[in-house]
C-alpha cells in the first residue's frame, strides 16, 4: 500500500492566501516562526497544512499586537511541548488583558466618532454648524 502524499503549497500560493509578501514569509521562516517548514531538493519552501496552522497562529498574534520577538518566544515554547503549557497560558492571558484594554479605548474612540458623524450629518443638512452648536450649548 502506497503512502498518501501530503499536499504542499508553494510560497506564492501561501503569500496570496494570507495577503503577505513572499519576503515576509521568508523572514518568518528565517525567524523560526513556521516550525517544520520543509524544502524540496532544489531548496524551494514547501508549506503543509500543519505549517499553515502555525502561520494562522503567527498572524493572529501579530494582529493582536504581539511583537515578532514575542511570537518567536511563543513558537519556541510550543515546540517544547507540555512542559511549557503554563508559560504559554500566561502569555495568552497577558495578551487578552492588553486586548481588552485596547478594545475599551477603541469603544471610547467610537463614541466620539459616532458623535462627530451625527454632528456633521446635521450640520451638512442645515448648511451650517451654527444650529448644531447652539443645540449643544442648550443641552449643557
Amino acid at each position: 500500500m502506497e503512502a498518501i502524499k501530503e499536499h504542499t503549497y508553494q510560497i506564492g500560493e501561501v503569500a496570496r492566501k494570507y495577503h503577505l509578501s513572499v519576503a515576509t514569509l521568508r523572514y518568518y521562516d528565517q525567524e523560526g516562526l513556521i516550525p517544520g517548514l520543509g524544502k524540496s531538493a532544489s531548496g524551494v519552501r514547501q508549506f503543509t497544512d500543519e505549517n499553515l496552522g502555525a502561520l494562522d497562529v503567527v498572524e493572529c498574534l501579530k494582529n493582536a499586537g504581539m511583537s515578532i520577538k514575542d511570537i518567536k518566544v511563543f513558537m519556541e515554547l510550543a515546540s517544547q511541548g507540555d512542559a511549557t503549557l503554563a508559560e504559554r497560558q500566561a502569555m495568552f492571558y497577558d495578551l487578552k488583558q492588553r486586548l481588552q484594554a485596547k478594545l475599551a479605548t477603541l469603544e471610547e474612540t467610537m463614541k466620539m466618532v459616532d458623535f462627530k458623524c451625527a454632528y456633521y450629518t446635521q450640520a451638512v443638512a442645515d448648511g451650517t454648524e451654527r444650529y448644531v452648536k447652539e443645540a449643544m450649548h442648550r443641552v449643557d
